[in-house]
C-alpha cells in the first residue's frame, strides 16, 4: 500500500464537474424543468418614440401580456405546447413551453395610453410615444455681435464731424 498526498483542488474540480453536469442538464432539457426563455429584446428610440422588439416564436397574440408602470416595460406570456406527446416517446425536446416574462427599463418617459402593439411573424413591435418632457426641443441660437451692432446703428446718429 502506498501513500498518496492528498490534493484539495482536485477533489474541488471533480466536484464542479459534478455540478456542471447537474446544471446543464436541468436547463438544456435533460431534466423534467420545461419552462419557456426569456425573449430576446431590441430597444431603441426615434424622434418621436421608444420602439421594443421582442421575439416569441410560437407565441399568439393573446397569450401576450403587456404593461408599463412608471418606467417599467413588462412583456408577459405563455408559450404553450401544441402536442400531447407522452416524455418517455421524445427523442430531442430543446424547443421550450411554459410561461415566460421580461422586464426592462424605460430610458425615458413614455404616454402609455397611446401605445401600440403589432404582432407579425412571431416579433412583437411596441411603439411607444415619448412624452413631451422627454422629447429634444431645438433652441435657435442667435448672434448677439450681429443683433448688437444693429441696435447701437439705430440709436446713433452720424457723429458730428470735428471742426478746425
Amino acid at each position: 500500500m502506498s501513500i498518496r498526498r492528498w490534493e484539495p483542488f482536485t477533489e474541488l474540480l471533480s466536484m464542479r464537474d459534478a455540478l456542471d453536469r447537474l446544471f446543464d442538464e436541468r436547463f438544456r432539457g435533460g431534466s423534467e424543468w420545461n419552462t419557456a426563455t426569456t425573449p430576446a429584446i431590441d430597444m431603441y428610440q426615434t424622434d418621436k418614440d421608444v420602439v421594443v422588439h421582442a421575439s416569441l416564436p410560437g407565441v399568439k397574440p393573446e397569450d401576450v401580456d403587456i404593461s408599463i408602470l412608471g418606467d417599467t416595460l413588462t412583456v408577459k406570456g405563455e408559450m404553450k405546447s401544441e402536442q400531447n406527446v407522452d416524455r418517455d416517446n421524445y427523442y430531442y425536446q430543446e424547443r421550450r413551453y411554459g410561461t415566460f416574462s421580461r422586464t426592462l427599463t424605460l430610458p425615458m418617459a413614455v404616454e402609455a395610453d397611446k401605445a401600440e402593439a403589432k404582432f407579425d411573424n412571431g416579433v412583437l413591435t411596441l411603439t411607444l410615444p415619448k412624452s413631451e418632457q422627454a422629447k429634444a426641443k431645438r433652441i435657435e441660437v442667435k448672434a448677439g455681435g450681429q443683433q448688437r451692432q444693429k441696435e447701437l446703428g439705430k440709436s446713433q446718429e452720424t457723429p458730428p464731424t470735428p471742426q478746425s
